[in-house]
């Protein structure tokens, strides 16, 4: 069982990227410290803001040089949030690059997708009322590779918790 998540970025300029989210999630990180931020999203939830040297430095050369990835998409953080159009427009706002504007989407959730200035894409979400929460969206099998498992295997509610790892 996995008791709490970080995801951790790897990003150009610190200083800049915790700015960034601080301005997006609008909240003061938890920690900021030279080499690392982090934000609490939720119960177990962390987003870590790591530069890009930094992770160089402590995983040393086996570790492909994040910087020579600069401007390239390299994660898509999906927050579920109530209100995504103010969201998207918070990360708009603090520098973000709109790749798409709030639209039904077609596994039914309502998302905004926009660039942060360290190329990741940032999706902000949520589910109309009345729909379950999917644990996956709609792609085609030969993405996901998820085509033969069946429906009730895939859903789970809000108000359930989510299926383990």
């Amino acid at each position: 069982m996995i008791s709490a998540m970080h995801l951790i970025l790897y990003v150009s300029d610190q200083a800049a990227a915790t700015a960034f989210w601080r301005a997006v999630l609008d909240r003061p990180p938890v920690l900021d410290e030279p080499g690392m931020t982090e934000f609490t999203l939720g119960d177990h939830v962390v987003l870590g803001l790591m530069p890009e040297n930094g992770i160089r430095t402590l995983l040393g050369p086996a570790l492909p040089d994040p910087c020579a990835a600069r401007g390239i998409p390299r994660a898509e953080v999906y927050l579920v949030v109530a209100n995504p159009a103010d969201c998207h427009t918070r990360a708009l706002a603090a520098g973000a690059t709109e790749l798409s504007p709030l639209a039904r989407r077609s596994w039914g959730d309502d998302v905004a997708y926009s660039l942060d200035p360290d190329s990741h894409v940032v999706a902000f979400a949520a589910t109309p009322a009345g729909r379950a929460r999917s644990c996956r969206r709609a792609m085609p099998a030969a993405v996901t590779g998820w085509a033969a498992a069946e429906p009730e295997q895939l859903r789970w509610h809000d108000n359930e918790q989510s299926p383990g790892p």
